[in-house]
């Protein structure tokens, strides 16, 4: 009986909106108009045929499989980094954790300035590789010193880019606090065993008991990281708030979700795009549990 309470504020919290964004997936529902109509599969028609949603699916996806990765890898690096360290421990703790805990405004105040054409920090760095051997050898600096820099954010070949560098900048930190969390349950006596055992090299110690034994860190880790870059539309909206990029380089699943149901009102159309998202997201998690748990550690 005591857990009824829960279970209704669960349905009520998580099922009910589910329900009704799958019932109105299949309307022409927009707000404001007292009646709607009952279209079938025609929002979804349109998100598998129109080019608009095509590029979607590849923003999204490029997001996903770049930032997923090198967050998580950075993340078990700067943990590992962190907990070898005796003295500023706490402060490369914190300095690490600080993109974490950025706003969203200063974030992009920051990055628009770093990122802008002619003043920016980003392309004054690399012009001063001009006249050097970079330039003979990097054709990207050759070509930017012969014509000119990259316009980051107005140029569609780098905008993805630019957002995923800034959601592994943001991610790695977190993902680190997890990682050192997850080391502080690995017993030295594992250590001394694996070292009377033959493994003398810290890479040999790391592939034999750290790895195996952040097996539940690093299954958290990447469900959330994935969840967490699914996500992904502060950025976008903050750099772009009028379309997703330039040609639609970054307009990613939750900002078409955002444009179709709050900016052009078509709560039909933006409802199907929620569901195909809840679906690739709960998709994604499960496979993603299954493979990492059929080898996971739990000491």
């Amino acid at each position: 009986m005591l857990t009824l309470p829960a279970l209704a504020l669960m349905v009520v919290i998580l099922l009910v909106p589910v329900g009704i964004a799958g019932v109105l997936s299949f309307t022409d529902f927009s707000l404001g108009n007292s009646s709607f109509n009952w279209v079938g599969v025609k929002n979804y028609d349109r998100l598998l045929s129109r080019s608009t949603y095509e590029k979607m699916f590849i923003a999204t996806f490029t997001y996903v499989v770049t930032v997923v990765p090198l967050s998580v890898g950075l993340g078990l690096g700067a943990a590992l980094l962190v907990q070898s360290l005796g003295r500023f421990r706490e402060l490369y703790k914190t300095i690490y954790f600080l993109p974490v805990m950025a706003t969203l405004l200063a974030m992009a105040i920051a990055w628009e300035f770093m990122l802008h054409p002619s003043i920016g920090m980003i392309n004054r760095t690399l012009e001063l590789g001009c006249g050097t051997v970079l330039e003979r050898i990097w054709p990207f600096m050759a070509n930017g010193c012969a014509k000119t820099f990259p316009v980051w954010l107005g140029d569609k070949r780098y905008a993805i880019w630019v957002i995923c560098f800034i959601g592994i900048w943001q991610g790695f930190g977190f993902n680190m606090v997890l990682y050192l969390a997850g080391l502080t349950g690995v017993h030295r006596e594992l250590y001394h065993a694996a070292e009377m055992d033959g493994a003398k090299s810290g890479w040999e110690r790391f592939r034999l008991v750290t790895w195996p034994a952040l097996g539940p860190t690093t299954v958290f880790v990447v469900t959330i990281s994935c969840i967490r870059a699914f996500q992904v539309f502060d950025t976008v909206e903050a750099f772009w708030p009028q379309g997703g990029g330039p040609n639609k380089s970054t307009y990613v699943m939750m900002f078409a979700i955002f444009e179709k149901g709050v900016q052009q009102n078509l709560i039909g159309v933006g409802a199907s795009i929620t569901i195909v998202f809840l679906g690739f997201v709960m998709v994604l998690t499960l496979i993603q549990r299954w493979l990492v748990e059929r080898k996971v550690h739990y000491g």
